[in-house]
């Protein structure tokens, strides 16, 4: 069976890849990561088996999670990183007033693969809380500056979850 590529989010990234991320962090591209690669990265990324994405420059891994109402499967591409065997996603939602709908998905129905190169992986989310999510949430800035912006703009309407899926 397959594994994630380790993501550790305190490695300081290469000049490129900072600026990338840095320009990745403006209303613009906010606004393509909403409204286009949300909508074009998970056929690429099957196609590709996990190779090719608009944002390559993240770390990303494909969740598939069951659709909590619909029970159809659904399939996004999200940046994670890890910690130990368990990865981590956070619930982000490029700063939005509400959680993504995969979260709720993800959360509803807990059993849900990842998908990396090619391969589906067993995995199980679990949500966290409390310090253990602060600590993630700081290690997630660490990785995209743009995760701090994004507190900044949910703050006093909603608490990102971040979830810690550990292998099955």
């Amino acid at each position: 069976m397959g594994k994630i590529r380790p993501i550790d989010p305190t490695e300081r990234a290469g000049a490129v890849k900072r600026a990338l991320m840095k320009a990745s962090n403006t209303r613009a591209s906010r606004s393509v990561g909403i409204h286009m690669a949300a909508h074009v990265d998970p056929f690429l990324l099957r196609v590709s088996g996990g190779r090719v994405a608009t944002t390559a420059f993240f770390p990303l891994v494909t969740l598939i999670a069951r659709g909590r109402r619909s029970g159809a499967e659904r399939q996004t591409p999200l940046v994670y990183f890890t910690q130990g065997d368990e990865v981590i996603l956070v619930a982000s939602s490029f700063g939005r007033e509400k959680h993504p709908a995969w979260y709720y998905n993800a959360t509803a129905n807990p059993d849900v693969e990842l998908m990396a190169k090619g391969e589906r992986i067993p995995y199980r989310v679990r949500e966290t809380e409390g310090e253990e999510r602060e600590h993630l949430l700081d290690l997630a800035e660490q990785l995209y500056a743009g995760y701090g912006t994004y507190r900044e703009r949910t703050a006093g309407i909603r608490e990102i979850p971040v979830l810690a899926l550990s292998p099955r």
